[in-house]
């Protein structure tokens, strides 16, 4: 592999940029997307480890850039829809009869319509149990047809992926929140009035022999090997009330879980949570407030460990303002572990993006709410 030193290298705001697809997301990369691709291809790297894929977003723009991705998520919506979009050897069309056929099942009455669907009383969202609901029961009637269908289907791994991929969008498309699964709307949103409709990803045969892993980055990188890793952990609450344990994405996207499980699992509270995402629960290193044995908060020790453990010789890393790991902290850390080749802030108020130095500039803003940084890092 040839490699160019990026030092000298500027940054073109007009990229071309593929286009990717995914369900309504919390700390979702859209935005940053042309940045992204643009530090990467500084490098030109080959081969590229997202290592907390979430939406897929970033999988998917770098697979369809040319990159080989190797896709990384604890949550099991997240590898149903890496395996989606990165996996399929076919063009869409071949998977239009099964949509087609899942498209047009009569709706029935099941664990999901008495879980999570309501009635129109008004414009009100109204239930049996008198709590808000996140789909009308229209909509949770296909979905309880549709989702006991794919299980009763003899499908491949990508058939399936692709099935409940379709089923999220949809779903998605006609919901009744704010983009979460933690709390629901009183009056009913236009869209959830909108019958679920399944319509095939959009998907492009695969280039490159992709892999879609669902493990702990810690047990994931030493076994894989990659030219680039993209790390985008969520660097911990800086809410002090919040209970360390909380693991807040699989708390607001518990639907999505028990979607792609199809498991009916115990739940609880007004908006009907899975019991193992709750707040009692051992949650991530990357979502803790507290102090570790070291005095330094749980967060800073697992990002500092991360990239020590990392065998890349490049770390592209995404930073949030607010987090707990402050800016301070990571830029002691960086600089223990490698060399800092360009930095990029975002300024999502301004809709702004300016290339700094890594020698205190950035520091001035990286406090300031509504900012994210992109860090591209050589490592020792």
């Amino acid at each position: 592999m040839t490699e160019r030193s990026p030092e000298s290298s500027s940054l073109s705001k007009n990229l071309a940029l593929p286009a990717t697809q995914s369900v309504k997301y919390i700390g979702s990369k859209l935005r940053l997307l042309p940045q992204i691709l643009q530090l990467v291809r500084l490098v030109s790297v080959h081969t590229v480890l997202d290592a907390f894929a979430g939406s897929t977003r970033v999988s998917q723009a770098l697979a369809y850039s040319g990159c080989r991705v190797l896709c990384n998520d604890h949550a099991i919506w997240s590898k149903y829809m890496g395996i989606c979009y990165l996996k399929s050897d076919h063009s869409r069309t071949a998977y239009q009869a099964l949509i087609d056929h899942l498209n047009g099942l009569p709706p029935q009455d099941g664990w999901f319509t008495e879980h999570y669907g309501g009635e129109d009383a008004g414009g009100i969202c109204a239930a049996s149990d008198g709590y808000k609901k996140p789909f009308q029961r229209h909509n949770t009637r296909r979905l309880d047809a549709i989702r006991e269908e794919i299980d009763r289907l003899p499908l491949t791994e990508v058939e399936r992926a692709v099935a409940i991929t379709s089923l999220l969008l949809g779903l998605d498309a006609v919901d009744n929140t704010l983009g979460h699964f933690a709390s629901y709307l009183q009056r009913w949103s236009a869209r959830s009035y909108r019958t679920l409709t399944l319509q095939v990803p959009a998907l492009a045969p695969a280039t490159e022999s992709h892999e879609v892993y669902q493990r702990d980055i810690f047990t994931l990188l030493p076994r894989v090997e990659a030219d680039l890793v993209y790390f985008d952990p969520p660097y911990g609450s800086n809410n002090e009330k919040m209970p360390p344990s909380r693991v807040r994405y699989l708390a607001y996207y518990h639907l999505w879980t028990t979607i792609c499980l199809n498991d009916h699992p115990s739940v609880f509270g007004k908006a009907m949570r899975r019991a193992d995402s709750s707040d009692l629960r051992s949650g991530s290193v990357f979502e803790d407030f507290r102090r570790g044995s070291s005095g330094r908060w749980v967060v800073i020790e697992a990002i500092d460990r991360m990239i020590r453990e990392t065998r890349s010789r490049w770390i592209l890393l995404s930073y949030s303002s607010g987090g707990r790991a402050t800016a301070e902290q990571l830029r002691e850390i960086l600089d223990q572990h490698g060399t800092v080749r360009q930095v990029v802030r975002v300024d999502y108020r301004k809709n702004v993006m300016a290339a700094m130095s890594w020698t205190g500039e950035w520091l001035r803003d990286a406090e300031t709410p509504h900012q994210e940084f992109l860090f591209l890092l050589e490592k020792r």
